[in-house]
């Protein structure tokens, strides 16, 4: 297996469960250590839908012109050209409603099987239930009615809340903040993803996976027994690249599967949609008992998420196209620190903070691909892009019974990589 993300991690513990011996190779020196290190930790199934979607191409139109949007662009825009045409051709409805439905059923699945992991391996991670979403006025109400609708229609719990209802809900809210209305999701929540990272991580070790760290992949050669070519951070880099051959290659890398598996000619348009978040310690004030989040809330008009993580608080937000590693806009670091101050001002212990950025590795239309790759012996399961925390559990069950030739537990039409070709 390559990479040792949520998703790495999750699928090497099914497949070590059904008797494989499994060997995960990691750059890295610990699992989940870049897409899902900080990441907002939001399981909501009933908002697990595609970014294509019809009305998303004003927002990226908007984006480009630099106006307030949702979707920011950064200075390598023009490298994304192919993949944000493929992005808009998805937003048309026939597509959306396709792949929306796809992703449905596989974040409904994915959540059942986390919740059956953590009560049968009795796991203790930071987590909480419930999840609001935050309409600030009612236009914004106005233009969630789409979202509610798609919720009845899911047949999700929830509940349509006025602003007294939801400061019962989340007591800490800010009464200054203007608030009009709330969407509660009670059987939603929230959960510490790097946690739960590490206790599947130590559960497949258990099981007899091996985990190398520091082992950088360099090629993958297909074939009925593939072999994967690697170097060792441990030689310190004077040592030749040493290959190793598998029954089976499973891809799990993120955005370093694009350029991994294009020498096979699998040509992935995956593209690095980055994100921010800020998680700073909260507050003790004996006197404000309900100081800071219980669970994790979204601002609809910012598109950020604050969330409860035992003593921590993290807001986590934006969507930038054509960023770059390391280079953080100032401008969505200021709106994560403007929301929370908005809704709980002076929860966090800021001097504390730790702002970090990610990239989710985004396919155009939304869903990840899982399954046969088309070249011998080379599997998948990448491009859950922001939704990788609430689909892992699930796509990890759908690889495993996939490859030890089982029928999966749900429809996955559409999961494929044929739907890309």
């Amino acid at each position: 297996m390559i990479g040792a993300g949520i998703v790495g991690v999750t699928t090497a513990f099914e497949l070590s469960r059904d008797g494989h011996q499994v060997t995960i190779f990691e750059r890295h020196a610990s699992v989940a250590a870049e897409t899902s290190f900080a990441n907002a930790g939001v399981l909501a199934p009933g908002y697990v839908t595609p970014w294509a979607a019809p009305g998303m191409p004003g927002k990226v139109l908007a984006g480009l012109l630099q106006r307030h949007s949702a979707v920011r662009f950064g200075t390598g825009t023009a490298a994304a050209a192919p993949w944000l045409w493929r992005f808009l051709r998805a937003c048309a409805k026939p597509a959306y409603l396709a792949n929306r439905t796809r992703m449905q059923r596989l974040a409904q699945f994915s959540r059942e099987r986390m919740d059956a992991l953590t009560a049968e391996l009795q796991l203790q991670f930071e987590q909480s239930r419930g999840y609001t979403v935050l309409l600030r006025t009612a236009a914004e109400l106005a233009r969630a009615q789409g979202g509610i609708s798609l919720l009845r229609e899911l047949g999700v719990a929830f509940e349509l809340v006025d602003a007294a209802r939801c400061r019962v809900v989340e007591p800490g809210l800010s009464s200054d903040a203007p608030l009009h209305a709330a969407i509660h999701l009670p059987h939603d929540g929230v959960g510490n993803c790097r946690q739960f990272a590490h206790l599947m991580k130590a559960h497949a070790t258990a099981l007899g996976a091996q985990f190398r760290f520091g082992h950088s992949m360099r090629r993958i050669t297909a074939g009925a027994a593939p072999t994967v070519e690697f170097l060792s951070a441990s030689d310190g880099g004077t040592s030749k690249p040493r290959s190793e051959s598998f029954d089976a290659v499973v891809v799990c890398a993120g955005q370093a599967s694009k350029a991994a598996l294009a020498p096979l000619g699998i040509r992935l348009p995956l593209l690095p949609v980055y994100g921010y978040s800020v998680t700073a310690p909260l507050r003790h004030v004996e006197a404000l008992p309900d100081f800071g989040p219980k669970s994790g809330l979204m601002d609809e008009r910012y598109k950020v998420a604050i969330t409860r993580l035992g003593q921590r608080v993290r807001v986590a937000g934006s969507a930038e196209i054509g960023g770059r590693p390391g280079v953080m806009r100032p401008s969505a670091i200021s709106t994560l620190y403007k929301v929370l101050d908005d809704w709980f001002p002076g929860c966090a212990d800021m001097r504390r903070a730790q702002v970090w950025q990610g990239a989710r590795p985004m396919l155009p239309d939304g869903p990840p691909v899982i399954g046969p790759s088309g070249a011998a012996g080379v599997w998948l399961n990448l491009g859950h892009g922001s939704s990788g925390w609430a689909l892992a559990c699930g796509s990890a069950r759908v690889l495993a019974d996939q490859l030890g030739g089982r029928a999966a537990a749900i429809d996955i039409d559409g999961l494929g990589i044929e739907r890309l070709r």
